[in-house]
C-alpha cells in the first residue's frame, strides 16, 4: 500500500515567509525517499486543509500538524478542514502533551488518514531547541557559562502552549549542559522582556518555541529584550542588554533538524521510515562548527 506524508501548517496572507520552513522539511524528508509522496497544506495558504488530501494518490497518510502545542487548530480546524468524520479528541487520550496518533477514514476520499500529535510537543523537540543554541553560537558544545531560555506566547493565548514550554524548559534543565535555564512568555510573567533579570551568567541563549520567524520572533521580542529600539535597524547577535550578551537564535522551526521531529511523528504513528531518519539525520543532525 502506497504511503503520503502531509506535513500541514498554518501559513500566512500578510507574510510569505511563515511557509518556508515547511516546506523546507517536506523538500528534506522528499529527498530522503521516506514516502511515496510528500505533500504539504495550509490554512491560510494553497494547497488548503480542506484540499490537500486531494493532492495525494496514496491509499495511506501520515497528516504531521507544524504546530508547537495541542488547542484550537490541531483539535478542531485540522480534523474538520480533512473531513475526519469520526474525530474525536478524546481518542489522542492527551494530557495537553502527550498526543500521539489516531487513526480515521476521511470522508469524502475514503483514505486512512493516521493524525499525528503536534511536532511542539515531541520530545525529539528538545533536541532542535538544543541545536538552535549551538547555531546561534556557532558552537557544537555550547552550555558551560550559558544560560538557557525557551520563549513562549503563554496560557492567557492558550494554556497547553505554556505546558510545550515548560515541558521542554525542563528537559534541557535536566541535560545538566547549561548553567541556568528559564521558560519566558510574552504574555506573562515571567515576561521576555526582563530576560536578564532572570539570569546571573552573562551568555544568554534565548530561543521562541515558535515554527517560523514572523511578526511575534522577527518584531516583538528582540524590541521587548532591548536588542533593538527598532526591529528594522536590526541588531546584534550577541546583543550586549543590561550587562549581559544575549544569542538570539530565532524561531526553533527554523532549524534544519525539524525534519527529524517531522519523521519521528511518523514513525510513532507506525509508518515504516527509519531507514529515511537516518538518511534525514545525516544532513540535519551536522554540528555546526564541525568542517571549520
Amino acid at each position: 500500500m502506497s504511503q503520503a506524508l502531509v506535513i500541514v501548517a498554518h501559513g500566512s496572507h500578510l507574510n510569505p515567509g511563515s511557509s518556508a520552513p515547511t516546506y523546507d522539511h517536506a523538500d528534506t524528508i522528499r529527498a530522503a525517499g521516506a514516502f511515496d509522496e510528500v505533500r504539504t497544506g495550509f490554512w491560510k495558504e494553497e494547497p488548503s486543509l480542506r484540499e490537500v488530501l486531494r493532492t495525494c494518490e496514496a491509499d495511506e497518510v501520515y497528516v504531521v500538524p507544524m504546530f508547537i502545542s495541542e488547542g484550537y487548530f490541531t483539535e478542531q480546524v485540522i480534523p474538520r478542514e480533512l473531513r475526519l468524520g469520526d474525530w474525536d479528541v478524546a481518542d489522542w487520550d492527551s494530557d495537553g502533551l502527550s498526543a500521539d496518533v489516531a487513526t480515521y477514514t476521511a470522508e469524502d476520499t475514503g483514505q486512512t488518514v493516521h493524525y499525528c500529535g503536534p511536532v511542539g510537543t515531541h520530545e525529539s523537540m528538545t533536541d532542535v531547541l538544543v541545536r538552535r543554541a549551538e547555531s546561534v553560537t556557532n558552537d557544537p558544545d555550547v552550555g558551560e557559562g550559558f544560560g538557557f531560555a525557551v520563549v513562549g506566547h503563554g496560557t492567557e493565548r492558550n494554556e497547553n502552549s505554556a505546558k510545550a514550554i515548560e515541558y521542554h524548559a525542563e528537559r534541557v534543565r535536566d541535560m545538566d549542559r547549561f548553567d541556568e535555564v528559564q521558560a519566558l512568555y510574552m504574555d506573562e510573567e515571567p515576561e521576555v522582556d526582563d530576560v536578564t533579570d532572570y539570569f546571573t551568567v552573562e551568555d544568554v541563549v534565548v530561543v521562541p518555541l515558535f515554527i517560523s520567524d514572523g511578526f511575534h520572533t522577527q518584531e516583538d521580542i528582540p524590541e521587548d529584550m532591548g536588542l533593538t529600539d527598532d526591529y528594522r535597524t536590526g541588531y546584534d547577535v550577541p546583543a550586549a542588554v543590561d550587562g549581559h550578551r544575549i544569542w538570539y537564535a530565532g524561531a526553533v522551526g527554523t532549524e534544519a533538524l525539524m525534519a527529524d521531529v517531522v519523521l519521528e511523528r511518523a514513525a510513532d504513528a507506525g509508518a515504516d521510515v527509519s531507514a529515511a531518519i537516518e538518511s534525514v539525520r545525516e544532513t540535519t543532525r551536522v554540528a555546526p562548527g564541525a568542517d571549520d
